[in-house]
């Protein structure tokens, strides 16, 4: 059994490689942590397991991996989008995957890793960039500003009531939005938008930049 750390900033994210994770035999997540304190203290208590950790939290690399050869630990980064893997490969990082990596490309990677093999980099939007970016832009072109502000806020984890007060609105008013957004996305709940937001790179953008206007408006 390969044990699995998940360390992500992104908490929906987070449940999301969770729940795609459990569904293998050969997986067991022991640990689930959102910063860099919570990791150490995990790293120090397991040995032997595979530590898959967000570029989004900023961690002392160097630091991270002397931790985990200390414990026989292996290690997989989760990179934005738009960022280069290469720096974490070459400082000592077994495996990289982006966050638009698909279910089946980021157990292919873990799979790899565990195996024995390093610099392990899978790209995996698995239909291709070009047709995962119409899917995206057609997505993206149907909501409405309003609606991809939502989507953004999702996308952080954070609940109705926390997005009614940053939208100066009520939640009823957010749960009649989300039922527009998931008519228009294919979605059923709030963890699948989430995660088709990310995996789809146009749209993925489309809600960052919605994100930056709130902040900005705050």
């Amino acid at each position: 059994m390969n044990k699995i750390i998940l360390a992500d900033n992104q908490a929906i994210y987070r449940a999301g490689t969770a729940k795609v994770l459990t569904m293998e035999d050969d997986f067991r997540i022991i640990a689930q942590c959102g910063d860099a304190e919570r990791l150490y203290q995990v790293l120090e208590t397991f040995r032997g397991a595979t530590v898959v950790f967000a570029s989004a939290l900023k961690l002392n690399l160097l630091s991270l991996l002397e931790k985990a050869r200390a414990q026989g630990s292996l290690c997989v980064v989760i990179a934005e989008n738009s960022e280069s893997t290469s720096s974490y490969l070459s400082a000592g990082v077994q495996g990289a995957v982006h966050r638009s990596v698909t279910g089946p490309a980021l157990i292919d990677c873990l799979r790899r890793v565990v195996r024995g093999e390093r610099d392990v980099q899978v790209s995996g939007a698995g239909h291709g960039f070009q047709e995962e970016d119409l899917v995206g832009a057609r997505v993206r072109d149907r909501l409405t500003p309003k609606e991809m502000k939502i989507v953004a806020l999702i996308v952080q984890g954070c609940k109705n009531k926390e997005i009614a007060m940053r939208l100066t609105t009520t939640e009823q008013v957010i749960k009649n939005y989300l039922r527009s957004i998931y008519d228009k996305t294919g979605v059923s709940d709030r963890l699948e938008l989430a995660l088709f937001t990310i995996h789809h790179r146009m749209l993925a953008e489309a809600a960052a930049a919605a994100g930056d206007l709130i902040l900005q408006a705050q």
